[in-house]
């Protein structure tokens, strides 16, 4: 499970959230995928998806459960999400969620973060709140020294720019983390027989 685990991709993480959902082929799950403009936080081609599924399923994370063909088309191979799986989605999501140097992977990582227990999830979000703090006193700290060495502000406009994102997370985070944390906010996964997922699968597959 460790060396899975360390070599599980963002993308690879949205492949075994996809199946569990239920069983699917490759084209069905690009085609979910832009449906659902998960595009906008993984690329995606038909070379390095199809590469993926046969990296997940030679680490025993997804298995083959059979092929079929739809007329003329190509053989289609369908796939199941394993324990084993789904035990490393919950995993990467652990170690992704409370960390602020992997921009790339906590969107992921937040995207997923609701196959985790409420409580779980606003634990994770505060150990992020406080490393997001943490950096926020840094860079102001750099700033200020900076500027008192005389350094002219125009070699520190990336470091405002930064500066600023952070608030602006830290912000987020607040809110968010509230959010979750009140018992009115829905929370898990959403019912994968709802009509909204029905009509995006049956959309996915043709």
């Amino acid at each position: 499970m460790k060396d899975a685990l360390a070599r599980l991709t963002p993308l690879g993480v949205m492949v075994l959230a996809l199946l569990a959902e239920g069983d699917m082929h490759p084209y069905e799950m690009i085609r979910l995928m832009h449906i659902r403009r998960d595009d906008r936080l993984v690329t995606i081609t038909n070379g390095t998806f199809y590469h993926t599924v046969g990296r997940l399923e030679r680490a025993g994370l997804l298995a083959e459960v059979g092929v079929d063909r739809d007329g003329n088309r190509p053989e289609r191979t369908t796939y199941t999400q394993t324990e084993a799986g789904a035990a490393a989605v919950v995993e990467w999501v652990r170690r992704e969620l409370p960390r602020v140097d992997r921009p790339a992977e906590f969107r992921v990582a937040l995207a997923e973060a609701h196959g985790l227990e409420r409580d779980e999830a606003v634990t994770l979000l505060a150990e992020r709140r406080a490393a997001l703090a943490e950096l926020l006193e840094a860079i102001e700290t750099g700033r200020s020294h900076a500027l008192g060495k005389g350094v002219p502000e125009q070699y520190l406009l990336e470091l405002g720019r930064e500066e600023l994102l952070v608030r602006a997370d830290l912000q987020w985070l607040d809110a968010t983390i509230a959010r979750i944390a009140s018992p009115d906010f829905p929370w898990g996964p959403e019912e994968t027989h709802s009509d909204r997922y029905l009509a995006q699968r049956k959309a996915a597959r043709q």
